[in-house]
C-alpha cells in the first residue's frame, strides 16, 4: 500500500514547526505556540485526510483502434466500486494515464478534483502494433497540499494501431484481376454503369456522349467486369530485415489489400506473422489490418504460391506480379493527390460491423 509522504510545502511547514518549538523551549517564548500549534494541526489533518482515501475506480472512453498518426480524445471518469457509484470522498490529485511506447501524450499530469470532474487529454498513435492505455497514477494531496499519496488505478484498455495506408492506382489493381474477371467469352453486351476513366482502360470503352457532357473521360463498365477473382498476396522483408523493413512491409501490404477489398476483390494474405483470407467488408478489412499491425521482419516460404509478392527493406517495398515489378513508392507517387492516405481505409478504422 502506498504511504503518505510530505510534499515540499509539507516539509517546509514541518521545519517551521520544529524550529519554532525549539525556540519556544530555549527562550520560553509562548507567542511561538501560535505558529507551532496551527502547523501541527494542519500536518495531522493533512496526513489523516490523505491516508484514509480509498483507491477509486476509473472508466476510460474514446479508446479505439486506429492508424499511425491518428489522434484520439480520451476521457477518464472516476467512480466508486462500480460505474455509476460516486467516489466516497472527492479529493485533489495530479492524474497521469500511463501509456505504452507506441502512444504519446503530454508528459504533464492533469490537476483535477477526483470524483467531481473527468480528466480529458489527447493521445496520438505513433507506432503500429498492440498497445495499451493504463494503469492510471493518481497522486492525491490534502486540502493544504502538505501530504501526497500515490493511488494506482489498474484500469487498462488495449488498442491495435494499424500501419499507414495509401491509395493504390486503379491501373495496377485491375491488372491483378481484370483479365480473368472478364473471362474468355468477353461478355460485354450487358452494360452495368458509367465511371471515371482510369489509366489502363481501353479507349473503345469510352462513352463519348458522357465524356463531352462532363468534359472528362468517362468509360462504360459491363456486368461481367464486376465479377472479381481472388488475389493472393505474399509479403516478406529482404534478407530477414528489421523492424523498419517490417513497417514498410505492413504499410505496402495493407494498402494493396484494402484497395483490392474496396474493389470487391477477396484477398489471401500471407506474411511472416501468419495468414488470413479476407472477403470485402468490415470483417475482412479488420482481419488484414490486424495482421499487418502485428507483422515483424522475416521470410515466407518460397513454395507459397501467390499472385503478388512484396519484398520490403527499410526504405521501400518492391511489388511483383507476373512480369510486372514496381516500387511501392512509385505507386504512391503515381496516384498523385487523388486521395489522402486514410481515404481507402477510413471506413475500416472503426469497422466492427460484422
Amino acid at each position: 500500500m502506498a504511504r503518505s509522504v510530505l510534499t515540499r510545502r509539507g516539509r517546509f511547514v514541518l521545519g517551521v514547526c520544529v524550529v519554532a518549538a525549539f525556540m519556544a523551549l530555549v527562550v520560553a517564548g509562548r507567542s511561538l505556540n501560535a505558529v507551532v500549534i496551527p502547523g501541527v494541526i494542519a500536518l495531522v489533518a493533512g496526513y489523516l485526510q490523505v491516508s484514509r482515501l480509498d483507491e477509486p475506480a476509473a472508466r476510460r472512453t474514446g479508446v479505439a483502434d486506429g492508424f499511425v498518426g491518428e489522434a484520439h480524445e480520451i476521457e477518464l471518469e472516476f467512480h466508486g466500486g462500480r460505474p455509476g457509484v460516486p467516489v466516497d470522498r472527492s479529493f485533489v490529485a495530479d492524474v497521469r494515464d500511463r501509456l505504452d511506447d507506441g502512444i504519446e501524450r503530454s508528459d504533464a499530469p492533469t490537476r483535477t478534483t477526483v470524483g467531481e470532474e473527468p480528466v480529458t487529454y489527447r493521445a496520438r498513435y505513433r507506432r503500429r502494433g498492440d498497445h495499451g492505455f493504463g494503469p492510471v497514477e493518481v497522486d492525491a494531496t490534502d486540502l493544504f497540499g502538505l501530504f501526497t499519496r500515490r493511488l494506482v488505478v489498474r484500469e487498462r484498455d488495449p488498442v491495435v494501431v494499424y500501419p499507414p495506408c495509401h491509395p493504390v492506382p486503379a491501373w495496377f489493381r485491375r491488372g491483378l484481376y481484370a483479365d480473368e474477371a472478364v473471362g474468355d467469352s468477353r461478355e460485354r453486351e450487358e452494360f452495368d454503369r458509367l465511371r471515371e476513366y482510369d489509366r489502363g482502360d481501353s479507349l473503345r470503352d469510352v462513352h463519348w456522349p458522357a465524356t463531352a457532357k462532363h468534359d472528362e473521360l468517362v468509360v462504360k463498365e459491363f456486368a461481367a467486369e464486376t465479377d472479381r477473382r481472388r488475389v493472393s498476396i505474399a509479403g516478406e522483408t529482404a534478407d530477414g530485415g528489421d523492424d523498419l523493413a517490417a513497417d514498410v512491409l505492413a504499410s505496402a501490404t495493407a494498402s494493396l489489400s484494402l484497395s483490392l477489398l474496396a474493389d470487391g476483390v477477396p484477398v489471401d494474405v500471407t506474411l511472416p506473422s501468419g495468414a488470413v483470407s479476407a472477403e470485402p467488408g468490415p470483417r475482412g478489412r479488420r482481419r488484414v489490418l490486424e495482421l499487418a499491425a502485428r507483422v515483424g521482419p522475416g521470410r515466407v516460404s518460397e513454395s507459397a504460391e501467390s499472385d503478388v509478392r512484396i519484398v520490403a527493406d527499410e526504405s521501400d517495398a518492391q511489388i511483383s506480379a507476373e512480369e510486372t515489378s514496381v516500387d511501392f513508392s512509385a505507386l504512391r507517387e503515381d496516384h498523385g493527390n487523388a486521395g489522402s492516405e486514410h481515404d481507402l481505409a477510413g471506413e475500416a478504422a472503426g469497422a466492427t460491423g460484422e
